[in-house]
């Protein structure tokens, strides 16, 4: 499943946008909806990973059986998406250059999941390495 949301990062990167990819899942692994981070491509700042996928997944009956993978720990917005919706699960490719609002998630009982993965790790190491303002932007400082 993280395969899904490195891919879309990747693709991100490639379209000049910041390299965060995510992926809605249902239970049987079934990809609902993917995205990526298109704050620059879109000239849009709600446009994070976490939000694209889960405007390209449509509209859900019932969101707890779900789960979001994201190749970044969630920033306090898409992790109150993930509240405000149920959804049950989260699988997070790395919390090492941020550490979201994974752990709120957590205390609230989605089921989390930190897998410290080093491509998403030297995905975005680089990418703030090359772009720091452009990175302090998207997470509001």
């Amino acid at each position: 499943m993280l395969r899904v949301a490195i891919d879309q990062a990747r693709l991100g990167a490639r379209e000049g946008g910041i390299p965060i990819g995510a992926a809605l899942f249902a239970a049987d692994g079934t990809v609902l909806g993917a995205g990526r981070n298109r704050r620059i491509q879109h000239d849009d700042p709600s446009v994070h990973g976490e939000t694209d996928a889960f405007r390209a997944a449509g509209r859900q009956r019932d969101y707890r059986s779900t789960t979001m993978v994201t190749t970044l720990s969630p920033c306090w917005y898409c992790s109150g998406l993930v509240r405000q919706f149920g959804i049950g699960a989260v699988i997070v490719g790395e919390n090492v250059t941020f550490d979201g609002g994974h752990e709120w998630l957590r205390e609230h009982g989605v089921e989390v999941t930190v897998l410290r993965n080093q491509e998403c790790i030297d995905l975005m190491a680089d990418f703030i390495e090359r772009e720091p303002l452009v990175w302090n932007e998207d997470i509001g400082r």
